[in-house]
């Protein structure tokens, strides 16, 4: 074996066919690598030796986290909007007087290849040393032919420390040279974007909301892309209720994310369906939101994910494990269900069944996390906000991280 990671004293597998209860743990474990290849996983005292091996002890083991909803790929700051936001104005309000997104688009635009991919490479370095081998990105800052072009070109052709998943997301808001005229920038993203991206994007995701794209041009937008190939993924019911969580379920998107104003029609129909509801703790605690229906979407059998919605503006935000523990304190969330939701439960609201998870048929992705000073194995690992401490990444069965260099 190249690579022998062992003892591990605790090891969430997500695969319950390996070990204990919904998280599959295995007490005293290791994993063994080769040829980019998970070649084991099982009691340490049995694993095989390897050309190099690290030392798990004191640590718990997850596989590879999985960051399904993030805006990574972006150039300018929107600190003052923080302070505009403290002083008493909405997120909402501060998009549709023109700021917000829009402010982003316009610094983004101005932005050159090699700064956009510098600033991405940063930011997904930053995911990687923290667990995280897959991020999804989304395009949305560029809000024109040509720069979602740009964009989404950037996310599938850049050589990056992560698994990076791109988003078409055009329809983010309407840009200012069309508010007098959205009907066409949608015709424009349905005509022209979206048959540009197939095969680049490998999703199509719309922010349907107050301020953003109404419930019919969300069906138009992703009617267009899931006909060229690309999943289907909406941020739903996040300032208004608008129905979209329901639509975009019957549709068969596979995610429905934010979902703060989510009804129960909106919950039995991704109940009925393969939808799974993404939720963005980061995003909700910025924006001092109300808390989304999470513990009666669980109860209703609905896969709960979790993801860090990171943005310069309403979700500056990059501690995916942090976000799992918010999901505990603001939503209600157990900690089984946020492990899940940053791991198994994210990689299906990519539509991505080989991560998340360990074991024969996954990737080769993996993650050691040291537990805070004077703590075991015991201890419930998203209990410490940012207490925990990476000690190693795995991507695609090589070491890529360490905390020993």
């Amino acid at each position: 074996m190249d690579l022998l990671v062992s003892p591990v004293p605790q090891l969430h597998t997500m695969n319950p066919s390996l070990g204990e209860g919904a998280l599959g743990t295995m007490h005293d474990a290791a994993l063994g690598f080769a040829d980019e290849k998970l070649v084991y996983v099982g009691p340490a005292a049995d694993a095989p030796s390897a050309k190099k091996t690290v030392d798990g002890s004191g640590c718990v083991g997850l596989p590879g986290l999985v960051d399904c909803h993030t805006h990574s790929l972006f150039a300018g700051s929107r600190a003052d909007e923080f302070r505009r936001r403290l002083a008493g104005e909405s997120y909402t309000s501060i998009l549709e007087a023109g700021g917000g997104i829009l402010s982003t688009v316009s610094a983004t635009r101005l932005a050159d290849d090699d700064l956009l991919a510098g600033l991405l490479g940063q930011r997904l370095d930053s995911f990687l040393r923290s667990g995280v081998t897959t991020v999804e990105v989304k395009s949305g800052y560029g809000l024109s032919v040509a720069q979602e072009i740009r964009l989404c070109r950037i996310l599938a052709e850049g050589d990056w420390p992560v698994t990076v998943w791109p988003t078409f997301l055009g329809a983010h808001a309407i840009p200012k040279e069309f508010r007098s005229n959205r009907e066409a920038y949608v015709t424009a993203v349905v005509e022209e974007m979206i048959p540009a991206l197939s095969g680049i994007a490998r999703a199509v995701d719309v922010y349907c909301d107050r301020g953003a794209f109404s419930l019919d041009e969300t069906r138009r937008i992703l009617k267009a892309g899931m006909a060229m190939g690309m999943d289907g993924r909406v941020h739903a019911e996040q300032v208004e209720h608008t129905g979209v969580a329901a639509m975009a379920a019957q549709m068969g998107c596979l995610s429905a994310d934010h979902l703060e104003q989510l009804d129960d029609v909106g919950i039995q129909a991704m109940a009925d369906s393969d939808c799974v509801a993404v939720l963005l703790p980061g995003a909700q605690l910025y924006l001092n939101d109300p808390a989304p229906p999470a513990r009666a979407l669980a109860e209703a059998g609905v896969p709960l994910a979790v993801a860090t919605d990171f943005n310069p503006g309403s979700s500056p935000v990059r501690e995916l494990l942090s976000c799992a523990t918010l999901a505990c304190l603001r939503m209600g969330l157990t900690v089984e269900e946020a492990l899940l939701g940053i791991t198994k439960n994210a990689a299906l609201a990519l539509g991505c069944r080989d991560r998340g998870w360990l074991g024969d048929g996954s990737v080769a992705d993996f993650a050691l996390f040291e537990l805070p000073p004077g703590e075991n194995e015991s201890s419930a690992l998203v209990q410490y906000l940012g207490g925990h401490k990476t000690r190693c990444v795995v991507r695609n069965g090589r070491l890529v991280w360490s905390s020993e260099g």
